[in-house]
């Protein structure tokens, strides 16, 4: 093949597609050259917040990896993997799909329940369940109705025909969503054989994509989810994601034939920057490198760009490493499930990536230099404390005069969208479907799904209140974890593992990476006290909207998803009144506290106030440790 010498790119282009003018310096030193715009494109993805966490690394590194029940740990693969016993793996996971569901909220929150749950089964993993972290602005506004409207059947829509049950969940509303609403969605998966990694190995070794056509949507999503929305943000639509579930089905039925076999190495799902995230990481993981022909691609439009192919986020897509001399195997299980398998290159020595475009090189990078771990920039933030945080905590709850008619007011609480029944939202999602649903007619505090062939069960919750770290980064996320531990214990699982969506504002702005690094601190402390390791999940920076030149960023939100096992699954609690004259009991301490209150915000109009009373010792009382 010969090489082609395309123009090279600029500074200009490089600030155009979201990297700085020092980091196109440190591309140009890494490449002892000047890239052209198809590298220039692959770096400006690889590099971007969501692919690299160039922004968030530092911090992330510091929460607890380790627990007892760990089998692939964060960063490792391409989701957690903790044992649930008796030779059962549970791989699990929760991201962000923020940015594209508030510019096309239907399509954004389908695609990204298609996205996690491909993580999950690009594993060898069947996904069991799903739930989704959902957050809106004020209910009576318009624009809150159409986002809301649209995200929920876009989950609805593809979980359903995907055939995984939804079996819990959360939604909070806040004028600081009106713009930008938090889209979360979480799967769990079950692995009974062997694990796919995500490493390519062994050179020589075919390369092939599989799955859908490769088409126009979604190039450039990783970088338009690093940045914040504008007026003008209507404009990237393009970079909006379309999904097919009946198609992801396909693609799952095809996958775990395919891990059945002995024919693979490796393989990755195709989400963010797509071919470019896929063939860097995999040949970074395993210490190689590839040669890709982008011209062998099936596509969905003619005249497709090489820097196009390389950044296109279609969905349903896998790359996958097989053993060569085993092509066959692959082909025939694919051409069975009426999906694309098709070879588009190899797996070379030296760890280097060669991309050609009908027969011409069009673009050469290391790795390794892409991938975070790497040669990706990592960034040490100034962070400070805002001035709200000591104004919050001047508030006095003898200000405060206690009402009257206190059942007017447990009246207009229950009114509250936050507090009142949120049955018209999840009746959307089927919780049957699968017929591994144990929390159908009696719900629990947690999801609950059976293992069938198993004694055990496993039980999994997503929670965060986002007012409460608003208030005080690091308690509120301490109570966020707790909140989901007890959750667990409630149902009567012990606590086994986390994955978090870190929802936050500018990183750039010190006041936003503060509440960051509160948040950080806190989840480490409450994670370490519950025995329940972060085995990793999402960061989605920049959830904000420029409204006449000012940043107003959303409540910081991280979002906590953790699963739980249930040893002997007759003696799982719900959460229901059962007899008439059975005794009521509350366990623990009341205070006397209404800080960050619903009450006190919604009744009384106070959203000056700090973090509730806390004490994580004794929270982590509820869980016994305990081994599988």
């Amino acid at each position: 093949m010969s090489s082609k010498v395309s123009a090279l790119a600029t500074v200009e282009q490089a600030i155009e597609l979201g990297l700085r003018a020092d980091e196109f310096d440190k591309i140009k030193e890494i490449l002892g050259r000047t890239p052209n715009f198809t590298e220039l494109s692959v770096y400006s993805v690889m590099w971007s917040e969501h692919c690299s966490y160039k922004n968030s690394i530092k911090w992330l590194k510091t929460l607890p990896k380790d627990g007892p029940h760990m089998l692939v740990k964060a960063g490792e693969e391409n989701a957690g993997l903790v044992d649930v016993g008796d030779g059962i793996g549970c791989a699990f996971k929760i991201e962000s799909h923020n940015h594209p569901s508030a510019l096309e909220p239907y399509q954004g929150a389908a695609t990204g329940v298609g996205g996690i749950n491909r993580d999950i089964f690009t594993m060898g993993a069947r996904p069991v369940a799903q739930l989704n972290s959902l957050r809106f602005g004020e209910l009576d506004k318009a624009r809150t109705k159409w986002l809301m409207k649209g995200v929920v059947k876009g989950i609805g829509d593809y979980g359903n025909a995907f055939g995984i049950p939804t079996v819990g969940g959360e939604v909070f509303f806040d004028k600081c969503y009106n713009t930008n609403p938090l889209v979360n969605a979480f799967s769990a998966g079950i692995l009974e054989g062997k694990m796919i990694s995500a490493k390519a190995k062994g050179p020589g070794n075919p390369v092939y994509i599989v799955g859908s056509s490769t088409g126009k949507d979604g190039i450039a999503g990783a970088a338009f989810a690093s940045k914040d929305l504008t007026a003008e943000s209507a404009a990237d639509l393009p970079a909006v994601q379309v999904g097919d579930p009946f198609q992801e089905k396909l693609l799952l039925e095809a996958t775990l034939e395919l891990a059945k076999t002995d024919a693979i190495v490796g393989m990755q799902d195709m989400g963010a920057a797509g071919i470019t995230c896929s063939t860097t990481e995999m040949s970074a993981g395993g210490g190689v490198g590839m040669d890709i022909d982008l011209s062998k691609v099936p596509t969905r439009q003619e005249n497709m760009k090489d820097w196009e192919i390389l950044l296109s986020e279609s969905q349903e897509r896998m790359l996958v490493v097989i053993h060569k001399g085993k092509e066959k195997i692959v082909e025939d299980i694919f051409k069975k499930w009426d999906l694309h398998a098709v070879q588009i290159g190899v797996v070379t020595e030296g760890g280097t990536i060669n991309y050609y475009m009908h027969g011409e090189k069009v673009a050469t990078v290391p790795a390794h230099s892409l991938v975070l771990g790497g040669g990706a920039p990592v960034y040490e933030r100034e962070y400070k404390e805002p001035a709200y945080f000591n104004e919050y905590k001047k508030f006095k709850i003898d200000s405060v005069k206690q009402p009257d008619d206190l059942k007017a007011v447990a009246l207009k609480l229950m009114k509250n969208p936050n507090i009142a029944s949120k049955r018209w939202v999840y009746e959307q999602y089927d919780s049957m479907v699968g017929t591994n649903t144990m929390t159908t007619n009696r719900p629990s505090d947690a999801g609950i799904v059976n293992l069938k062939g198993s004694n055990r069960a496993l039980a999994m919750t997503v929670d965060c209140n986002s007012r409460y770290v608003n208030a005080d980064p690091e308690i509120g996320t301490q109570i966020a974890v707790s909140e989901a531990a007890r959750n667990l214990v409630c149902s009567g699982a012990v606590p086994s593992a986390v994955t978090n969506c870190l929802n936050f504002g500018n990183p750039y702005n010190p006041e936003c990476y503060w509440q960051f690094v509160g948040a950080i601190k806190g989840m480490g402390k409450a994670c370490l006290k519950f025995q329940t390791p972060v085995t990793g999940g999402n960061v989605s920076f920049y959830n904000q909207t420029k409204i006449d030149g000012k940043e107003e960023p959303v409540f910081p939100t991280p979002t906590i998803g953790m699963i739980g096992v249930i040893k002997d699954k007759s003696k799982i609690m719900s959460l229901d009144f059962k007899s008439k004259g059975d005794l009521i009991f509350l366990v623990g301490e009341s205070k006397d506290d209404i800080s960050s209150s619903e009450y006190l915000v919604s009744y009384h109009g106070i959203t000056a106030s700090p973090a509730p009373y806390f004490d994580l010792e004794k929270n982590s009382q509820c869980r016994k440790p305990s081994k599988v």
